[in-house]
């Protein structure tokens, strides 16, 4: 008899897919910085990778989602409907930030700040990202609605959302960026510091 996952914990097939997801994006970003992004193709990660272009396509329907994809969002939201009802909507969305800091600290190597980076360098990425941070704050404004309670999101709900999605770009970006190895949990505590005390 198979075992089970304890609780919470991908089972073995969810384990297997993140682990080729993770081959296939980090083959992408290595190809990218030794020939380019417009000159690599989806041919060329796929052989790479070792896997075909159609498995390619079924992790990341385009190019740019190879760069853009973050598997973080997910449990981000998740970490935000589970989040006591009583607590503010601030302290919700950063407490459990907070709470998945430990295992993005762990996980997010050089990879991480090689696709901020890229996001940065390339004009159609550059793009997609604005498109992207709005499709989060929706979904975040969403996760607290939820925890609330209610179905839709209020105005509060995008308001907050908005400014903690805003604090966390410029703190992940900070940390992608500085030559030096910066902590991002601490740059986020100092930005939802500043953010509460208006300084």
């Amino acid at each position: 008899m198979k075992a089970d996952s304890p609780a919470g914990a991908p089972g073995l097939r969810e384990r297997k897919k993140l682990k080729t997801r993770r081959a296939i994006q980090h083959h992408a970003l290595r190809l990218f910085a030794e020939q380019g992004y417009d000159q690599t193709t989806v041919e060329q990660i796929a052989a790479a990778a070792e896997v075909s272009p159609s498995t390619f396509f079924r992790y990341y329907p385009t190019k740019d989602d190879v760069v853009l994809a973050d598997d973080y969002d997910p449990l981000f939201y998740q970490a935000v409907r589970d989040r006591p009802a009583a607590e503010k909507p601030l302290a919700a969305l950063h407490n459990a930030m907070m709470a998945l800091m430990p295992q993005f600290a762990a996980e997010a190597g050089e990879d991480t700040r090689k696709r901020l980076r890229l996001v940065l360098s390339v004009p159609a990425l550059r793009g997609r990202i604005i498109q992207g941070v709005a499709e989060s704050t929706r979904a975040i404004a969403l996760a607290l609605a939820e925890r609330a309670g209610r179905e839709t999101p209020d105005f509060a709900d995008e308001s907050v959302a908005a400014a903690y999605i805003g604090i966390a770009s410029v703190a992940v970006l900070r940390w992608a960026e500085s030559p030096e190895d910066l902590d991002p949990g601490a740059l986020l505590e100092a930005g939802v510091a500043a953010l509460r005390t208006g300084s």
